[in-house]
């Protein structure tokens, strides 16, 4: 299994958690988180042990977003040289400077990547759910809105911060928020790049559920993903794939998909397991076959 910089695995039973671990920068996120994340979704993603995936963060915050300072270089476009190696050119310093085009190419390329991590999550088979605590800033509402579900702590607080710090949000946040909490709360967040409470991002829907604190939102999340995690893998993640499939489709083409994905995946061991126990009085024992 792959070694992380910045994140940790932990398995109990058909439950993982995956730790945002980088306590020491308030999980800010760096080159190592942008690596790291598509790696460990994809580890989980294939592990048929897993049916449930918590994220979850060491230290007093989720996250505070974009590392700034290990990140410039990306943001601004830098480290490319147009092509040109050090003997090229005429030989000035002019021909070795990258021009407007190479620089905005380079950083199109970074952004596309670190999309693509977030995008790990929102792609992975099985649900995901989000507990957070403490700072919740840019990236780290980019990463908890790609989740299927959310809790939060009472001293969670949430921000789209992007426009303080002169940019535009690009890692997913403007993309799924609107179908999360509407595109009037989208607006006020990401226009004004204020913070909101915990209390505020329940009111919203941004998040499910507020516990009194970091260690009562994660249990909250376990219970969940327990709860889960005992129904049949195949009819949870054919739920969370059909939900996706359904999101740009109207009822009618919804209801056709749904009936073509049942037609296929409905005869199943775990639906005679149901069978079995609900006649025999028993809970069943799904096995995801």
């Amino acid at each position: 299994m792959p070694d992380y910089d910045v994140l940790s695995i932990e398995r109990d039973g058909n439950v993982a958690t995956l730790w945002l671990d980088r306590a020491e920068a308030r999980n800010a996120m760096g080159p190592a988180f942008w690596n790291d994340l598509p790696l460990a979704m994809g580890e989980l993603s294939q592990d048929r042990a897993v049916r449930a995936i918590v994220i979850a963060a060491r230290g007093p915050h989720f996250s505070v977003g974009l590392d700034l300072k290990a990140m410039a270089g990306m943001l601004t476009g830098g480290g490319g040289n147009d092509g040109e190696g050090p003997g090229g050119g005429n030989g000035s310093a002019k021909d070795h400077q990258p021009s407007m085009a190479s620089r905005a190419v380079t950083a199109r390329q970074g952004v596309l990547r670190m999309q693509s991590s977030v995008t790990s999550v929102a792609e992975c088979p099985k649900p995901v759910i989000a507990a957070i605590h403490g700072y919740c800033i840019g990236g780290g509402v980019d990463v908890v809105s790609a989740c299927d579900i959310r809790v939060a702590s009472a001293d969670a607080v949430f921000s789209v911060r992007e426009t303080k710090v002169a940019i535009v949000a690009d890692l997913g946040s403007l993309q799924r928020l609107p179908q999360i909490i509407g595109k009037g709360h989208v607006a006020e967040l990401a226009f004004t790049g204020k913070d909101i409470t915990a209390g505020r991002a329940k009111e919203i829907g941004l998040v499910n559920d507020v516990l009194p604190d970091a260690d009562a939102a994660l249990a909250a999340a376990r219970r969940l993903a327990l709860e889960i995690a005992a129904n049949s893998p195949l009819a949870v993640q054919g739920t969370k794939a059909v939900l996706a499939a359904c999101e740009d489709k109207s009822v009618a083409e919804g209801l056709d998909y749904v009936a073509t994905w049942n037609a296929g995946f409905l005869a199943s061991d775990d639906l005679v397991e149901a069978m079995t126990a609900f006649m025999e009085k028993r809970a069943p024992e799904f096995k995801g076959r």
